[in-house]
C-alpha cells in the first residue's frame, strides 16, 4: 500500500460522502461506490440483471462513442493525495481505462451545476485490470469538494476512494466552539503506540461507534507501559470541554486515561511526554466501560493547543474523543490561509 493510503479517505459514505450522480446505473448501483466496507460477491446470485456485484456497473455501450461517469461529493474537503480504483469481483466487466477529476464547488450546488464548474484532472486516461486495487498518487495542492470517475468507456467498479488531508471550510468553525479534536475539522492522528484492532482516528470521526472496531482498539499489553495516540488539532485553539467514550467497549475500556496538550509552532517537532512543554488538560483519571464521560477542563489548564496526547492505561479503546473549544485568532489565521 502507499503512504497515502494512511490518510483518511474524504469520499466514505461513513464520513458523509455521497455519489449525488451517473451517466447510468442500469446494473448496479453508483451509492455502492464510497461504502465503508470491503467488496462483497456470492457466486450464482442472479437477478433480473444478471450476476449481482457489490460495486457500481453500467450497461454495455452500442454505438456510442462517450464515457460513462460517476460525481462524488466528498464527506469531507480537502487535499487529495492519491486515489484507489477497486475492481473487485469485476472479472469480465472492467473498464479498460479510468480517469479522475476534481472540482471546488461552495455551498450545495445542484447536478447541474456541478456539471458546469471547473474541474481539474487529477488522474490521467489510466489503464486497469480486472478483480485488483489500483493505486494513483495525485500531486494537486487545490482543495477539493468533488471528484468525478470516469470509466472509458464502460463496465463496473466496486470502489473509489479518496485519501487526502482533511481542510475544512473555516467560515463553519471561526467565531463558534467547535471539536477541535474531528477528523471533519481538519484535525489528524499523527501517531500511536498500537493499533492492532482498530485504527485511533477512527476516535476522531463523524458520528457515534455503533461497534468497537468503529474505535480505537489496542492488543494486550504485557509489559509495564501504557497505550497513547498523538492528535494534532483542527487548528490552535484553546479546548474546553473533552468527550472520552468507551461506548461498546465493554470488557476492552482502558481502567485511567489521561490527556496532556502542548502548543507548538507550525512544522516544531512534538516532544517526549516528560517534556515541560506539555500540560494537563485532564490528570489521569479512572473510567468505566462502554459509558460516555466528560470533563470540563480547569480554568488553570485552559491554554493554546495545538496537539493533544491521550495515554490510555494500560490498554484497551476508545470509542470517540471529543475535544470541545474555540480556535484562537492565530488558529483561526491558518485555518484561512489554508482554505484560501
Amino acid at each position: 500500500m502507499s503512504d497515502f493510503t494512511t490518510l483518511p479517505d474524504l469520499a466514505l459514505r461513513s464520513f458523509r460522502a455521497a455519489v449525488v450522480a451517473a451517466s447510468d446505473e442500469s446494473f448496479e448501483e453508483r451509492e455502492n461506490l464510497i461504502q465503508p466496507w470491503e467488496p462483497k460477491f456470492s457466486p450464482e446470485t442472479f437477478g433480473t440483471k444478471g450476476q449481482e456485484y457489490d460495486g457500481w456497473e453500467t450497461r454495455r455501450r452500442r454505438n456510442d462513442p462517450g464515457s460513462d461517469w460517476a460525481i462524488i461529493r466528498l464527506g469531507m474537503p480537502g487535499v487529495i493525495r492519491g486515489v484507489v480504483i477497486d475492481t473487485a469481483w469485476f472479472k469480465g466487466n472492467f473498464p479498460p481505462h479510468i480517469s479522475v477529476e476534481a472540482a471546488r464547488v461552495s455551498g450545495y450546488p445542484t447536478v447541474a451545476e456541478l456539471n458546469s464548474a471547473d474541474w481539474a484532472e487529477i488522474v490521467p486516461k489510466s489503464p486497469v485490470g480486472g478483480d485488483a486495487k489500483h493505486e494513483f498518487p495525485v500531486e494537486s495542492e487545490g482543495v477539493f469538494t468533488h471528484v468525478r470517475l470516469y470509466m472509458h468507456p464502460d463496465g463496473g467498479i466496486a470502489r473509489i476512494r479518496v485519501h487526502g488531508e482533511v481542510v475544512p471550510d473555516p467560515v463553519l468553525l471561526t467565531g463558534l466552539t467547535v471539536d477541535l479534536a474531528a477528523l471533519e475539522n481538519g484535525a489528524r492522528t499523527l501517531a500511536c503506540s498500537n493499533w492492532f484492532y482498530s485504527a485511533p482516528d477512527n476516535m476522531i470521526s463523524p458520528g457515534l461507534a455503533r461497534n468497537q472496531a468503529e474505535g480505537w482498539e489496542t492488543g494486550r499489553r504485557r509489559d509495564d507501559g501504557n497505550d497513547w495516540a498523538l492528535i494534532q488539532l483542527a487548528a490552535q485553539g484553546e479546548p474546553e470541554l473533552l468527550e472520552i467514550d468507551t461506548t461498546n467497549l465493554v470488557f476492552n475500556a482502558p481502567a485511567e486515561v489521561r490527556l496532556l496538550g502542548i502548543n507548538l509552532a507550525a512544522g516544531a517537532p512534538v516532544p517526549a511526554p516528560d517534556d515541560s512543554a506539555w500540560f494537563e488538560l485532564l490528570p489521569r483519571i479512572p473510567v468505566q466501560a462502554d459509558t460516555p464521560h466528560r470533563f470540563r477542563v480547569r480554568p488553570d489548564a485552559k491554554r493554546p493547543t495545538t496537539h493533544l496526547r491521550l495515554d490510555i492505561f494500560p490498554d484497551g479503546g476508545i470509542a470517540r474523543l471529543r475535544v470541545h473549544g474555540s480556535l484562537t485568532p492565530a488558529g483561526e489565521r491558518a485555518l484561512e490561509a489554508r482554505w484560501a
